[in-house]
């Protein structure tokens, strides 16, 4: 298709895309580069994680966009007495029908806030593996598919925190992005502050339907992406697993595994979403800059030795946008 005719296809469906962000803006101070990303894992089908330490507004953000968008929302607490069955359901037994009927949990939902995620054992957070990745979920013998559109946004809080669980890397490699959020600004705090204090409840009105959302989701993918483009990307991959073979001798000592092809995929996805939103039909390598942090830093796994030296994930990536030659 002419990139032309591309573009006028985007610029008719992101206009809703300006109006869901200014209905999150009424409840949602600042925080701007997070609900960018929540809007991505909309516009692609990608699943969020976001980590940041408590009060930063990650849940509101969820609940918020929850609202705006007229979907079924469901929250789950993770906590260490939490059960795999308490996310997924479980099988109870009807004695009028004399049959066991499947009872389902709160991950029978459009979007789905897996509340400090962190705090619960591997065995709970493995129930959302297949949930994640095949839309389905199996309770007794019998699975169940799940609503479409279907998201998972997790929030954690950052791994040195007490009563943590860290994520297994099956579990991460499944979250398209993970958004690493800050403290906001002098300017931001204090409209926070003056807003939170009025005793006013804000709301965030209906302002979006699934419907706009599928179509927006096949303009996405009709966004277009040249053959260089896609080249960079496998070549940023192909850089995390042989740091050495693309001139970064230094690195190779502390990178232990490379991100998997997801993250080619998941790149190329979230670099269409990213130029999807600043209203243009092509992607530039600047798309890929710019959510490439995310979508790489939690698929990088480190050596001891690179703990041992203070070198995170989040370095390493950084070393490979500086070495990895841009067409």
């Amino acid at each position: 298709m002419d990139v032309r005719v591309i573009n006028e296809l985007v610029a008719q469906q992101s206009a809703f895309v300006e109006n869901l962000s200014a209905e999150v803006g009424k409840v949602i101070v600042g925080q701007k580069a997070m609900v960018d990303r929540i809007l991505i894992g909309l516009l692609t089908g990608g699943h969020v994680l976001l980590e940041g330490v408590p009060g930063l507004a990650k849940t509101l953000t969820v609940k918020t966009l929850a609202e705006a968008l007229s979907l079924r929302f469901s929250r789950v607490q993770f906590t260490p007495d939490l059960l795999p069955a308490d996310v997924t359901g479980t099988v109870i037994y009807n004695q009028s029908k004399n049959e066991f009927v499947a009872k389902k949990g709160p991950i029978f939902a459009n979007l789905v806030l897996a509340d400090e995620i962190n705090r619960a054992p591997a065995k709970v957070q493995s129930a959302l593996l297949e949930a994640m990745q095949e839309h389905q979920v199996t309770i007794g013998d019998t699975t169940h598919k799940l609503p479409d559109p279907f998201l998972v946004m997790a929030t954690q809080n950052p791994i040195e925190q007490e009563g943590t669980y860290a994520l297994p890397e099956a579990q991460l490699d499944r979250f398209m992005l993970m958004v690493k959020v800050g403290y906001p600004s002098k300017e931001d705090e204090r409209t926070i502050m003056d807003r939170m204090t009025t005793g006013l409840a804000v709301k965030a009105n209906p302002c979006a339907t699934p419907e706009q959302i599928a179509q927006a989701r096949s303009v996405v993918n009709q966004i277009y992406i040249d053959e260089k483009i896609r080249d960079y990307i496998v070549n940023l991959v192909q850089a995390t697993r042989d740091p050495k073979a693309h001139g970064m001798a230094d690195m190779a000592d502390y990178v232990q595994f490379g991100a998997s092809p997801r993250a080619s995929i998941y790149l190329n996805l979230a670099a269409r979403a990213h130029a999807f939103l600043r209203r243009r039909g092509y992607v530039t390598p600047e798309d890929i800059k710019a959510i490439g942090a995310d979508v790489l830093r939690h698929r990088v796994i480190l050596t001891y030795e690179a703990e041992a030296e203070e070198i995170t994930s989040e370095q390493v990536v950084r070393k490979l946008f500086d070495h990895v030659e841009v067409p």
